[in-house]
């Protein structure tokens, strides 16, 4: 039996689309907050909460494989991931599947500091392990398209740094062959996309696709977050983004080895399906 958390996220999701075909509904389980909102993942949905751990060890019961995807709460990870780890102990799993950070060990990246305690957690944890090291998601630069387009810019503060970014769908795929095969005890998988690309190269792919002119305009930091804060977003948030954009400036973000690939049998996804995809999804399609 393999269960994920997070099952109803974004990336969860597709790891369960994916998993459905190549193992049967019924050896796979929705670890969720409220089972009800998963009955269209067409599988057992469980409650399971990280903040609440005498909800997790039930909602682990007969679980072999458990795929534990991170928490959308930065600063509470930690004891979120240990209490998921815990109760993965008592209930007996075998093997527990983490997404990680790109070069977690050593990234620069605010984000990599709790990654880093999971993953030594997990190792002194007695349970088998595999990590997925994610590399930023394409997604994360392409939901900025619509704004771009409304704006007649696309705006960051990346310079020109190399950005090995690729799709959920990648990562969720790579997830789903790794939770189904055998060999991937005790390993760490370094996980990004084939071609590496700066955010001049991607608003360059979006002017190509839409027939509008989209220059890619970078910001100092400051100036960055403090546009995605007029934009909507939460101010810490914005100033994380814009030091994330200001990591990758200086290679945080850049990858060549290819591991994702390898795991998937194909190449990543390119810059102009995920750029096609985005366009098509925000109702912005091509010209």
């Amino acid at each position: 039996m393999i269960a994920i958390t997070g099952a109803t996220g974004q990336l969860g999701r597709l790891v369960v689309e994916k998993l459905i075909q190549k193992t049967p509904a019924s050896d796979i389980v929705a670890l969720v907050r409220r089972p009800e909102k998963a009955s269209h993942l067409g599988v057992t949905a469980r409650a399971a909460d990280y903040t609440e751990p005498e909800t997790l060890v039930a909602a682990l019961a007969g679980v072999d494989t458990l795929l534990l995807i991170s928490s959308s709460e930065i600063g509470k990870r930690v004891e979120q991931h240990q209490n998921v780890i815990n109760a993965a102990k008592q209930a007996k799993v075998k093997r527990i599947v983490y997404t990680s950070l790109l070069r977690a060990d050593t990234s620069p990246l605010s984000l990599a500091e709790e990654h880093r305690q999971t993953e030594a957690e997990l190792r002194a944890s007695g349970i088998e392990f595999t990590i997925l090291r994610h590399g930023w998601y394409a997604e994360n630069h392409t939901g900025f398209i619509p704004g771009a387009l409304a704006a007649g810019a696309f705006i960051g503060s990346a310079g020109a740094g190399k950005i090995a970014a690729a799709t959920r769908e990648d990562y969720a795929q790579a997830a789903a062959f790794v939770l189904t095969s055998e060999g991937h005890e005790g390993k760490t998988y370094e996980l990004a996309g084939d071609t590496a690309w700066t955010l001049s190269e991607l608003a360059a792919e979006i002017s190509r696709q839409t027939g509008k002119a989209i220059p890619y305009q970078n910001l100092p930091e400051a100036d960055y977050a403090h546009a995605l804060a007029g934009f909507g977003l939460p101010e810490p948030l914005a100033c994380a983004v814009a030091g994330y954009d200001v990591s990758a400036s200086e290679g945080a973000l850049f990858d060549d080895s290819h591991q994702l690939s390898r795991l998937l049998g194909r190449a990543t996804t390119s810059l102009s399906t995920a750029v096609s995809a985005a366009l098509k999804n925000s109702g912005a399609g091509p010209l």
